[in-house]
């Protein structure tokens, strides 16, 4: 087996595919129950399938799952005896290996890809991968230590973890500013480790789970690779607000690569709505709601955004509350605590800047001065796992922690009582578990994480079983209870509604919420703690896993009937997902359509077609004139632009187009060329509705800052393109209610737009205005045999729909060729699109210089 590592940013920048590999052993047990150590390896493999992306889906047999994580759920340790020699085990605190046991599913297959713990020396990584393929379904990604330095404790522990926690990188000293270098080295690692998932994936059939901010832009990798691969992200950090988000130099190159996954999940609805706000504000994509399953529209692909904070793993907590050492240890506590006459609070917490030990001492220091009372009863045992980042910050933690711990005890303690207790030491998980039995009342209050699952283990732990509560002499019938204090800026706060929620910040208030804690009735702690187990242990990481999976595999279920094109560089790159039947117009296919036909019509709109949406002169240019005016002198051609704008604009604007038709106000008016009458295309109504419209939408203007109202003769229109995109979004939303609501009994429809929200008469539309020309034509004795009709918004999709529908009726020769194309690969009823505007300038450029050659030629 081959062990490839690219750290070369520029070979994808240059947009090289990535090379194709082969897959590793098939032969792979299907359970591995224990630790294993390294051995010869077989040498009667089977021979490797190759890869292939190109072949349509078809049924899954067995479901596979490829798991991918920064870490593998694997710890290795070196033989003391054989130098050359690895012990294997599985780690069972890891969230990947719990989730694999919550599925519960024999008939799904994992494959974990992920670092050791362990360096491994290059002579041995091929053994030991093709080892741990074989024996734990895992596929080690080996990096360089400089390599790693540079990824982890550069960039993903400097810079992406503090602003993921909103801390912003004002000083050299906070975080470290934004580093070019440790950026590169982060791609560099994200392609490493989409190789390695190249060698074992079959793209036909496996889910690809990645995990964690580590890796937020491996799916651009992947899906460069394999344009239909399966592939859902579940970010486990905060995901910070568009504010301070915004402030990372390649922030939308994260976001871009995060959108190319079919399926991203986050742990609250706040974490969800940062993230969505910020692809509105800095991709300018909006996201809508369809039968509770928020999504957005990325290029054709739906996105689909899952909101579920993950569960802890009920058997393995179980267990461990069941083993002889746990019982022992809470013993031992309970003697310690109880038999004193003590109170026990708990608090674990990792040494980082973000946990808030600190604040949590002086919130006890606070409850012993404002509550003498508990003096000499309560305890609280802190527990402080050791850091997982390094830098200045760890360091001034545990240096102001052991301060606080040591003015607290000096201040207050006695002989036999220490109000503070710290364990600044990573405990076994069965003497953690004796500690939650025994505590009181669980304090958990950083001032920023992503979830934190102690609330939930400190639950379980408290129901207990029937061997505990003879250790803690109770009652076998007596219910158990339990307390929480929980910080409101974690994960699990939400979904714990009978905890004290607290601003870790306000330290009175942290001290009189564990007060209360304490003081509550038994009677209401017993409830509290019921409420809480009731969600736990239905909420565990077994559901967490089903459910995710479960809106993976229902938004991938129409890969197989979308074609998928790959376009940008780079990071910038992305997926188009669209019908079978969609294609792009090729310019020298409409040129001989054009050369070879003799009644043409042709349907321009006219923002975001023959000019760019952004443009701030939106009138045309004299070259813009110059082309229409080349296409009406072709006897042959019938040209219309067909315009939201007001008839006196376009009067105006084309009124050196003496044979351009114009319908104005979506086709409201109409007229064939410049010196003949306007018509209408419905029957001129009355317009005093306007005067419940204008002033709802004054109110609307006033109240959101870069908005207008355009008002037309028969239409009114308020456009918020130059307001705050989130802002102006809501209130487009609140304001098309309120229309609606006012404007019931009026013959009118309120309408959402491109940055707008218009009111126009019934029954108006391009598409009437499509209709209509072919119905003058037809009365002319002209059947059109060949309809040009390009168009960029939703309002010109009523106009594809009425050129298709009459593909098949008398308004058309039965040769008609007819090109409806959309600007942009979108979803759309054209059958044809073209990339831009440019494209189109050049495109009818193309056709007027044809006509110019005709008439010359006729004369």
């Amino acid at each position: 087996m081959t062990t490839r590592s690219y750290s070369d940013l520029m070979e994808m920048t240059a947009g090289g595919e990535a090379p194709s590999f082969s897959r590793l052993s098939p032969r792979i047990p299907r359970v591995m129950t224990a630790g294993g150590i390294m051995s010869d390896l077989d040498d009667d493999d089977e021979p490797s399938e190759s890869v292939c992306s190109d072949r349509s889906y078809g049924t899954v047999h067995k479901d596979r799952i490829i798991i991918v994580g920064n870490q593998l759920p694997v710890r290795a340790e070196r033989r003391a005896d054989v130098s050359t020699s690895w012990i294997f085990n599985w780690d069972e605190n890891s969230l990947l290996l719990q989730l694999k046991d919550g599925l519960g599913d024999d008939d799904t297959e994992v494959i974990y890809v992920g670092c050791l713990n362990e360096e491994i020396h290059p002579n041995e990584q091929d053994e030991v991968s093709q080892m741990l393929l074989e024996k734990f379904k895992c596929v080690p990604t080996f990096l360089p230590p400089d390599l790693f330095t540079r990824y982890y404790h550069g960039f993903c522990k400097q810079q992406l973890w503090p602003l993921f926690h909103y801390m912003l990188p004002l000083s050299p000293e906070l975080g470290g500013r934004f580093n070019r270098s440790l950026w590169q080295a982060y791609v560099s690692v994200n392609k490493i480790f989409a190789d390695r998932i190249m060698e074992v994936i079959n793209p036909e059939d496996d889910f690809v789970w990645v995990h964690d901010y580590h890796l937020m832009v491996l799916p651009t990798f992947l899906r460069k690779r394999f344009n239909r691969v399966k592939l859902g992200f579940f970010l486990h950090s905060p995901f910070p607000s568009s504010e301070i988000y915004k402030t990372l130099p390649v922030r939308e190159d994260v976001l871009r690569a995060l959108l190319n996954s079919d399926l991203i999940g986050f742990h609250t609805f706040d974490y969800a709505r940062h993230f969505l706000s910020c692809c509105s504000r800095m991709l300018g994509l909006a996201y809508e709601s369809k039968r509770g399953y928020i999504g957005l529209e990325y290029y054709g692909r739906t996105v689909s955004i899952k909101i579920l904070p993950v569960g802890i793993h009920l058997g393995r907590l179980q267990l461990v509350l069941s083993q002889p050492e746990t019982e022992t240890k809470v013993a031992e506590l309970v003697k310690q605590y109880c038999d004193q006459g003590r109170l026990m609070l708990l608090g674990v917490d990792d040494m980082d800047i973000f946990k808030g030990i600190s604040l949590k001492l002086l919130a006890m220091e606070r409850l012993l001065v404002q509550h003498p009372e508990w003096q000499g009863k309560v305890v609280l045992v802190q527990i402080a796992n050791p850091a997982r980042g390094k830098g200045n910050d760890v360091k001034e933690v545990q240096s102001e922690t052991y301060s606080t711990v040591k003015r607290i005890n000096d201040k207050f303690g006695r002989p036999g009582y220490a109000p503070v207790v710290l364990i600044d030491e990573a405990l076994k998980f069965s003497d953690r578990i004796a500690y939650y039995v025994v505590a009181e009342c669980c304090l958990v209050t950083p001032v920023r994480d992503g979830m934190n699952l102690m609330p939930y283990e400190y639950v379980i732990s408290r129901q207990g079983n029937d061997k505990l509560d003879r250790v803690m002499r109770l009652e076998a019938s007596t219910p158990k209870k339990s307390m929480l204090v929980v910080s409101e800026f974690i994960g699990c706060s939400p979904s714990l509604s009978g905890a004290i929620r607290v601003n870790p910040w306000n330290i009175d208030s942290v001290a009189d919420a564990i007060d209360s804690a304490l003081e509550l009735a038994e009677s209401e702690k017993r409830l509290r703690h019921e409420k809480h187990y009731r969600y736990v242990r239905t909420h565990d990481v077994g559901y967490w896993g089903r459910s995710f999976l479960q809106d993976l595999g229902r938004t991938c279920g129409d890969h197989e009937r979308r074609r998928c094109w790959g376009i940008g560089f780079g990071l910038s790159f992305r997926v188009v997902a669209l019908d079978p039947n969609f294609r792009k117009l090729s310019l020298d296919l409409i040129v001989s359509a054009y050369k070879r036909t003799t009644a043409r019509a042709v349907l321009l709109d006219y923002d975001g077609t023959l000019m760019p949406q952004g443009s701030i002169d939106k009138s045309p240019s004299p070259h813009v004139i110059s082309i229409l005016n080349s296409l009406c002198r072709d006897k042959n051609n019938t040209v219309f632009i067909v315009s939201a704008k007001s008839r006196s604009t376009l009067s105006e604007w084309f009124s050196h187009c003496e044979d351009l038709g114009i319908a104005a106000e979506h086709g409201c008016f109409f007229r064939l060329k410049r010196n003949e009458e306007w018509e209408t295309c419905i029957p001129v109504g009355d317009y005093s509705w306007k005067q419940i419209s204008q002033p709802v939408m004054q109110l609307y203007t006033e109240t959101t800052d870069g908005s207008t109202i355009e008002d037309k003769e028969t239409a009114q229109a308020w456009c918020y393109e130059d307001a705050d995109p989130d802002f102006g979004s809501c209130q487009a939303k609140e304001l098309l209610d309120h229309l609606e609501s006012v404007l019931a009994n009026e013959p009118v429809t309120v309408k959402s737009g491109q940055n707008c929200v218009e009111v126009k008469p019934q029954g108006v539309s391009k598409g009437l205005v499509a209709k209509r020309l072919l119905s003058v034509m037809q009365g002319r004795q002209v059947l059109p045999d060949f309809i040009l009709c390009i168009g960029d918004d939703r309002s010109d999709e009523d106009m594809f729909e009425a050129i298709s529908s009459s593909t098949s009726g008398p308004l058309l020769s039965p040769t008609a060729e007819v090109f409806a194309c959309t600007v942009g690969r979108k979803p759309s009823k054209a059958k044809y699109y073209v990339d831009d505007t440019t494209e189109i300038a050049r495109l009818i450029q193309e056709l007027a210089a044809v006509s110019d050659q005709t008439i010359v030629g006729i004369s």
